[in-house]
């Protein structure tokens, strides 16, 4: 299934594009961001890390991965990416089946969850998904909020490398039943 555009209050989740390099290299070249992420993303972050990385999933995506990838855009905003959702339904790994960033202007606004609460619904409703899992970094304070404001829980700690030295993860469910039930508490 390709990946559909979504909307919230706020924003439109639009499928990645080629032309998002720009903005996603201005944006996620910062160590805030980067600190929190696995080793599986360069650091110093290089000068064509957003293309090459927008290149890899496209091929990944035509290989016939599961893959949705979204960047975040402000409804009243001038169309530039914000940020990122990517879901891997039937994905299994340390990492989990969701993974997200947000450029660091735009923290704290509640942003990211409306956009999770939307990737939340195309899960379960659209995709008919029973569970799936997400991990933070520990010290990742930010990411866990939005995990608890979305209905996840908490399961236990795993290892996983990262930018900051945290080699411990926070690893959380997401299930259907729980999201379905406090839908209406979650977004208001």
């Amino acid at each position: 299934m390709p990946t559909p555009q979504l909307e919230t209050e706020r924003l439109i989740l639009r499928p990645l594009a080629l032309s998002d390099v720009p903005a996603i290299q201005r944006h996620f070249d910062n160590w805030n961001i980067i600190r929190h992420l696995s080793m599986v993303v360069p650091w110093p972050y290089p000068a064509d890390g957003a293309e090459t990385f927008v290149r890899m999933q496209f091929d990944k995506i035509s290989a016939g991965d599961d893959i949705h990838l979204w960047v975040l855009v402000l409804k009243e905003g001038d169309g530039e990416a914000i940020g990122n959702i990517h879901l891997r339904p039937r994905t299994e790994g340390p990492k989990g089946n969701r993974g997200f960033w947000l450029a660091e202007p735009y923290w704290r606004r509640g942003l990211m969850t409306e956009a999770i609460a939307a990737v939340n619904d195309f899960a379960f409703l659209t995709l008919g998904l029973d569970h799936f899992y997400v991990c933070n970094a520990a010290t990742n304070e930010a990411s866990r909020r939005v995990k608890q404001k979305t209905g996840a829980e908490f399961v236990g700690f795993i290892e996983l490398a990262h930018h900051d030295g945290q080699s411990k993860s926070e690893k959380w469910i997401v299930r259907r039943e729980a999201w379905l039930g406090n839908r209406s508490a979650i977004e208001g």
